[in-house]
This record gives structure tokens, C-alpha cells and sequence, in this order.
């Protein structure tokens, strides 16, 4: 009996000592608790910040995904257009491609990707699906270069698509987006609104072609002549696909060997 009293005394006593030594043992264990926690916060942080950042490659391939495509199908629309344009115009057109822009500061000139070996001849017009571009100034074997219309010294003979009147259209050496009509009487019928096309006038280009649409017609009465500007129809500083035309047949072959008689 006295040893089951020592006994209950004891476990008494181990019970209470319990309760008075868990706050210790809990204190003594926060350390590597807290270690813990750190540890899982950091593991959990590199992995988002891993997570994020393949997220990011992710999108970012994602968005050069949609740009390429956006290209394409943008360049599926130019040729189309230009295909359909190709169909309007007299005599053959072999497409060509712009693959580069002269250097020189007010000279006007860009590289097509047609040469000789193409049978591209001086003087050759240079159409995109909107309008007339230029003309081939210089012949190499596998490139040529073509001077646009809005080089100050290149002149394309135009008329108004409305009533005839004749005028004489030049690039404008500090604005590359339009044209200055030459010696336009004040009693001309010209307005703002008005299709340009070339006239034919001095064989500079056949007949007809799309040129430009004016943009602003000023009369001053103590002037012999109106001042007057036109917008170019072809997209002259987004255009990449072009077209050349050729003549009808026989007109090709004398051009041709008028060429080569020059040189």
C-alpha cells in the first residue's frame, strides 16, 4: 500500500512536472521550427520565382508567335491586292521585291530584286497595288534601282482622271509624301479630291496609271500659277512588293533592243 501511494505521488508529480516543462521543451523547439518555415518560404518563393520566369519566356514566344503571324497575313494582303491590281494594267507584270533604299540623303531611289537576267529595261515603271512608284534608272544584272516619282528631280506628266487637264507632277525635296504640280495656270480646273493619272505626254510612262490624288489647291491672283499638292497613291515608305510592266509584246522587244543600241 505505501508503495502504491509512492507511486500515485510520483506519477502525480510527473504529470504536473508536464504541464511545467512543455512550454520549455516548445520554446527549445521554435528554432528549428522557425528554421523550418524559412526554409519553406525560400523553397516556395525560387519556385514561383522560377515559375514566373518561365511564364515570361513563355509569353514572350507566345507574342513573336502572334507578330510572325500578324506579318504573314498582312503580306498575304499585299500580294493579294497587288495581284488583283496586276490584272488591271496593260501588258505583262512580273513581280519584284524592294530590298533596299538609296543612302544618299534627298535622292529618292530604291533596290528592286530583278535584273537583267529578267529582261528589265531603263525607263521600266515600277507599280505597287495602289499606284505608280517610279521607273528603273539603272540596270544591273540581278538588281536594279528605280527612282520614285517623289524625287524632287524626277517629273511625271499627269492629268486630272476627271477632265483631262494636263500638269506636270515633281517630287518635293524636304517633304517625301507628295508632289508639286508644276505651271498650273490659276484659270485650271483643278480641286482638292482630284485622281491624278499619267498622261502618256513625252513617254515618260504609258498611259493611265494611278498616280496621285491632290491634297490642296491655292490661288494668289498676283501669281502667274496656283500652287497645288498632291498625295502619291502608292504607299511609297511601306510598300515591299511591287510590280514591273512590261509593254505588250512588240513594244517589249523594241524597248529592248533600244537599250542595247544605247549602250
Amino acid at each position: 500500500m505505501f508503495a502504491d501511494n509512492r507511486f500515485g505521488y510520483l506519477s502525480t508529480l510527473r504529470y504536473g512536472l508536464g504541464y511545467a516543462v512543455t512550454p520549455v521543451y516548445w520554446l527549445a523547439d521554435v528554432p528549428s521550427r522557425v528554421s523550418l518555415l524559412i526554409d519553406d518560404v525560400f523553397v516556395s518563393r525560387a519556385d514561383l520565382l522560377q515559375e514566373n520566369q518561365g511564364l515570361r519566356e513563355e509569353l514572350l514566344i507566345a507574342r513573336r508567335e502572334l507578330q510572325l503571324l500578324e506579318s504573314l497575313a498582312s503580306e498575304n494582303k499585299r500580294l493579294l491586292e497587288l495581284n488583283i491590281a496586276t490584272g488591271g494594267v496593260s501588258g505583262d507584270a512580273l513581280p519584284a521585291e524592294i530590298i533596299n533604299i538609296s543612302s544618299e540623303p534627298f535622292s529618292r531611289r530604291v533596290l528592286i530584286n530583278k535584273g537583267a537576267n529578267e529582261e528589265v529595261f531603263i525607263g521600266q515603271p515600277l507599280l505597287d497595288a495602289n499606284g505608280l512608284m517610279g521607273q528603273v534608272v539603272e540596270v544591273l544584272p540581278f538588281n536594279s534601282w528605280v527612282l520614285l516619282i517623289t524625287d524632287p528631280n524626277h517629273v511625271t506628266p499627269v492629268e486630272v482622271n476627271r477632265n483631262g487637264e494636263r500638269a506636270l507632277a515633281r517630287g518635293i525635296r524636304n517633304n517625301s509624301n507628295e508632289l508639286q504640280l508644276e505651271f498650273v495656270t490659276q484659270t485650271q480646273d483643278l480641286k482638292a479630291g482630284d485622281y491624278l493619272v499619267s498622261s502618256g505626254m513625252g513617254q515618260v510612262y504609258p498611259k493611265n496609271y494611278p498616280v496621285a490624288e491632290i491634297v490642296s489647291v491655292y490661288r494668289d491672283p498676283g501669281l502667274d500659277f496656283a500652287s497645288v499638292r498632291a498625295r502619291p497613291l502608292a504607299q511609297m515608305a511601306k510598300t515591299r512588293h511591287a510590280m514591273l510592266v512590261f509593254p505588250n509584246s512588240t513594244e517589249k522587244i523594241s524597248q529592248i533592243r533600244e537599250n542595247q543600241i544605247d549602250k
